[in-house]
């Protein structure tokens, strides 16, 4: 356990954009023998979307995101009001649910999200987020690895939260210009030759909103392209790093 740990900070503090931490926890929580996990954290402003960073099928993530169902999830709902973690599931005793949030959980069903152990993460500032670990109902270890490492998966909640917050969820700014998290997120991608339509993918949301974070970047730098927008996130970095 020990050495799963330490490679899991290690990865950590390696990680700069969502997909590096996606890769820490996606192949710690493998070693435990947990199936799949979803990082929410609630956006700090009314209108804007969550960060979402998850291996759950990408066709659900897209779809959660756009209908907006951190507003209708039980589970997000629960991990707003309180601060301890829980189990959840179709067949578990829970509060009651309304009828749009019975459809929601038999919707997420369809895509093997059917069980899952979920820890709240309270910030001081209020700002709010939540990692669940989930799984197919068709795998029983998965109730008893999380009997068993209850302390440890709390932990690697808020470290995972704590990275994420440190490098993803405070802006960011390069030449005193401010970018938002996720504008440095397709940026970043774009810089490694990663299209709209790749980025999208890969970040859960669709194109054309990957088109409109680029754009957004690109207008804030006042730069004529996309391209010309991530040589100057690329050398913000490398003058951090000199």
């Amino acid at each position: 356990m020990h050495r799963i740990f330490q490679r899991y900070v290690d990865l950590l503090s390696a990680a700069e954009y969502a997909d590096g931490f996606s890769e820490a926890m996606a192949v710690t929580a493998t070693a435990l023998g947990l199936s799949h996990f979803a990082y929410l954290a609630m956006p700090r402003r009314r209108g804007k979307r969550p960060l979402v960073i998850s291996t759950y099928p990408v066709d659900w993530v897209s779809h959660y995101v756009r209908r907006r169902y951190e507003r209708l999830d039980p589970i997000i709902t629960l991990a707003l009001e309180s601060t301890e973690p829980f189990q959840w599931g179709l067949d578990l005793p829970s509060k009651p649910l309304s009828a749009a949030q019975q459809r929601f959980l038999h919707e997420a069903a369809d895509f093997g999200i059917c069980i899952g152990f979920t820890v709240p993460l309270h910030d001081e500032d209020g700002s709010v987020a939540a990692l669940t670990f989930a799984a197919d109902q068709r795998r029983p270890q998965f109730e008893k690895c999380v009997d068993l490492q209850v302390p440890v998966l709390q932990l690697m909640a808020r470290c995972f939260h704590w990275q994420v917050r440190r490098k993803l969820l405070q802006e960011v700014t390069i030449d005193g210009i401010p970018l938002s998290p996720r504008e440095l997120d397709c940026l970043g991608w774009a810089a490694r030759g990663k299209t709209t339509w790749e980025i999208g993918q890969i970040l859960g949301i669709s194109r054309n909103t990957a088109a409109y974070y680029l754009n957004s970047a690109r207008s804030k730098l006042g730069v004529k392209t996309v391209v010309q927008a991530a040589m100057r996130l690329a050398a913000a970095k490398a003058d951090r790093q000199d």
